[in-house]
This record gives structure tokens, sequence and C-alpha cells, in this order.
């Protein structure tokens, strides 16, 4: 199915142990699979054998498609700390463009290898910031060509290189991905390489011809620290979130549809009747809770120098009366609603997913009589629900599918009425988090990523079977 503009939001040792002991340790891992499930959604309990690097569903499986350090086409070295990821169908066949949250000068984690022995392979006018040669930014993306009928990585190449900490991004209807960087470096401190500013967002295209995108800051979008993107189809609005623990929640208004670098206004949300809105729920605070499961309307405001040399939109939004957020992080476009976590907050610091549903005059005249509204979908305060949610996207079937970012991470769905079910855990490499979720545009597969020691997993199964939900 073709990502268009139309159909756009479909897409320890044991031996050491008595047989009490034993007795013990799994019946706890039973339970353990068990855990966070609620009867007659999902599907059903998780299970595992030996080697296995998650524990699925009966009828799953996960495939390793990708892995950090793999030779690809381009002649250069998988790099590491995979992030963000977004899917697109391309001619038969499935695009993967995914992130990489990689640090200045991280050679063993770059596509270079050590010492960065293979950096003469590619131009270095294609590199955002070369930082002086000494610890260059290696920072970017990469894209993958996956048959989905095969199974199989057909190509997968560099695509996006110089930028810092990219985290998370989005897709977009005219077929390219948003990476983001999560950063507020800056050049020109005393003792830095660097010479570009950092905390923009830039746009690959989703293309199988292997090369690497010209690495053009997306500078009207604002200099922050960014995690996540996801575009109104209709309108082409972005909506971005913040990783911070006093973070807004932006959207940006581009003069042109999809011409993202052609200028546009950046804007915060304030919640109409409540000026500064403390979102997070922390139990030490003194703010008034911010209530579940209630619409509150919202206005935007405009923001200025958003190129930010002080870092501090986030502090001068607050101020001019925006809401704060505890670490926005993943964001989702579902059917006239979008989903974003904040992956500390809530009474626990265990994680909140807010739901905004746009108005229907969305950055138009009109807007401000028929408002959006901002919904504080979910906030669990139990370990078990969910902890820590990162990235998520959004099934074929209308379920919120998010990523957990803690020791012994989760895939747990989210149902519209807020039931959750655990799609699969992390079992082979357990300190690891899941991240970039995205579903191939057939619906058929789910690829996940592990951070370290860097994978790409394509989980197949019996996605139709979901309980207590629609395909």
């Amino acid at each position: 199915m073709d990502n268009s503009r139309r159909n756009f939001i479909r897409n320890t040792s044991l031996v050491s142990l008595g047989f009490i002991g034993l007795n013990n340790y799994a019946a706890n891992a039973a339970m353990d699979l068990f855990a966070g499930m609620e009867p007659g959604v999902g599907f059903g309990p998780l299970f595992y054998k030996e080697g296995d690097a998650l524990s699925l569903p009966k009828g799953f499986t996960a495939r390793i498609i990708s892995n950090k350090g793999d030779l690809m086409n381009d002649g250069l070295l998988m790099p590491g700390m995979y992030d963000g990821m977004g899917s697109f169908s391309h001619a038969g066949k499935t695009i993967l463009i995914r992130n990489h949250e990689n640090s200045p000068g991280a050679d063993l984690l770059g596509p270079f290898g050590k010492d960065n022995e293979l950096l003469h392979k590619i131009n270095k006018d294609k590199i955002y910031d070369f930082g002086k040669g000494e610890d260059t930014c290696v920072g970017g993306t990469t894209t993958l060509v996956y048959n989905e009928k095969t199974q199989k990585v057909e190509s997968q190449y560099l695509s996006l290189i110089g930028t810092v900490r990219n985290c998370a991004g989005g897709i977009t209807p005219w077929k390219s991905w948003i990476t983001c960087e999560e950063s507020s470096l800056k050049t020109g401190k005393e003792g830095s390489s660097l010479e570009k500013d950092h905390g923009f967002n830039f746009e690959v295209p989703a293309t199988d011809k292997i090369g690497i995108a010209d690495p053009h800051p997306i500078k009207a979008m604002g200099r922050f620290t960014h995690e996540a993107v996801t575009v109104q189809p209709k309108t082409g609005i972005v909506y971005q979130t913040e990783d911070e623990g006093d973070s807004l929640f932006y959207r940006y208004l581009p003069n042109a549809y999809g011409k993202l670098q052609n200028g546009g206004k950046l804007q915060c949300l304030a919640i109409k009747e409540w000026e500064s809105a403390d979102t997070r729920n922390y139990e030490t605070l003194t703010t008034e809770r911010f209530p579940d499961k209630k619409s509150f309307e919202v206005k935007w405001i405009d923001l200025d120098d958003v190129e930010a040399p002080d870092s501090d939109l986030r502090l001068r939004g607050f101020k001019l009366g925006a809401a704060r957020f505890s670490r926005g992080e993943g964001i989702w476009y579902g059917k006239n609603e979008l989903f974003f976590a904040c992956t500390d907050g809530g009474k626990n610091r265990k994680g909140q997913i807010f739901k905004y549903i746009p108005s229907k005059f969305e950055g138009q005249p009109g807007e401000n009589d028929e408002p959006g509204l901002l919904e504080l979908f979910l906030e669990p305060n139990d370990i078990e629900t969910f902890q820590n949610c990162d990235n998520l996207t959004i099934s074929p079937w209308g379920d919120v599918i998010i990523c957990e970012d803690k020791k012994d991470p989760r895939i747990i769905g989210i149902t519209p009425q807020g039931k959750t079910y655990v799609i699969a855990k992390n079992i082979g490499y357990r300190n690891s988090e899941f991240a970039g979720p995205v579903f191939s545009p057939s619906g058929n597969t789910l690829f996940i990523n592990i951070q370290s020691p860097g994978l790409t997993l394509a989980i197949t199964g019996p996605w139709k079977n979901i309980k207590n939900s629609k395909i």
C-alpha cells in the first residue's frame, strides 16, 4: 500500500539453583510474560525459546534483518545506536529509513570504521558537520530496501551524515523522512571542534537510489532538543516533540505544502483556560494535577527568534503561557488525531500518553472558534501497564504501539479505550531499549530496533487475529 497523501494514515545462570529455586524461577518468568496484559485484548501470552531475541505471542516470529557493522552497498559500515524509523512503499518493496543516535567523534559507532578509515569514500561536502576532522559528527540515517516476500534486505546505504544524536523523526505524505537532532550543541565553545550549530531537523527522501542526502537543516522549524515529528496529511502541518524535562509541544505551519525549507511559522501549544499549565504531574510538584480523560481547548502561540542561540525556546514559550510537558518523545498521526508520549511524566514518572485532536480549521482562520483538543489519554502510574514510553506508532487496526526505554523493555499495544497488551519482550538484549516501531505499508510486518548492540528485526505473524480491535 502506497504511503500517499490519500492513505498516509494507514499506514542468570540456572546451574547453581536447586529444584526449588528452578521452579520459582520458571514460575516468575511465566508470570512476567503475562504482566501488563488485560483479558480479551491483544494476541495472548508470550512464549520464547532459548536463543530467541524476543518473547512473542504464539504464531509470531522475529527475524534479524540488519546488524551494526554490516558492510553496506556503498562500501561503508552500518552505524550503531539504532533509533527512530519510518517505512515507505516503493516499487513493490518496503523502504526503511532509520536514525542513528551517535555523538560527535564516536567512530566505532559510525559508518567509517576505526579511526574513520573509510571517510575517504564520501564527498566531504555531504557531511553536515565535519568537526574539523577531529570529532566528525557521525549521527545520521541509513536507508534499507526490504523485500517483504523474501524477507530479506536487498540493499542498505548511508543516507544522511554529519548530524548529532538523531533520535526519532517522522514520515511525511510526500514520501520523505524528517530526522531530528536530540541535541543543542553549538559551535564556538572553547575546546569544541564543531563547525555547525545543532538542534535541527533534516529531510531525507525515501528512495532506493544509493546516495547521501544534502544536509540542509530546516531552521524555520526551530532549534531545540528535537525528538520526533508527525505530519497532518491534509494540511502538511508538522507537530514536534521536545526531549526536555520542561519541554513544549510545537507545530510548524509551512508556507507551502511539502516544502518545509520554504519557511513557515513555529508555534507552541497552550491550554485556553489554563495559562502555563504543567501537565507533568510529578508527585514532587505543588501545581494542580493535570487530569486524565478530560479534553482541553487549546490555542497556539507564535514564537520568534526560532533558531534560539541560547536554547531557550521552551522557556520563552512557557512564559508566554504554553503548556509544559515531561520529555516529549514519540508521536504519530492516526485517523484525525495524533498521539505523543512523555517518557517520564506522571506521579511515579513512568510515562504519559497524550492525544491531540486538531481543529477542523487547524492553522486557519476560524480555528479560535473551534479549537483543537488536548487530552491526557493514559497515565497509568502502574509499572505493569507500561514504563517510560519512548517511540510509538499506530497500528493498521488503530491501536497505539509503544516502546519502553528501560531494562527488560516491552512493545505494548494500547486500545482506543486505554486497555493495554504486550506484543513482545526483549529477552536476548535485556539492557537495551526498543526503538523505531513501524509497520510495513502492507501491515504484515512490524519492524523494530534494539538500540544496542544495534539490530533491526522484522516481526511477522497473525496480526489480523488481534482481539477487541478491528482491521
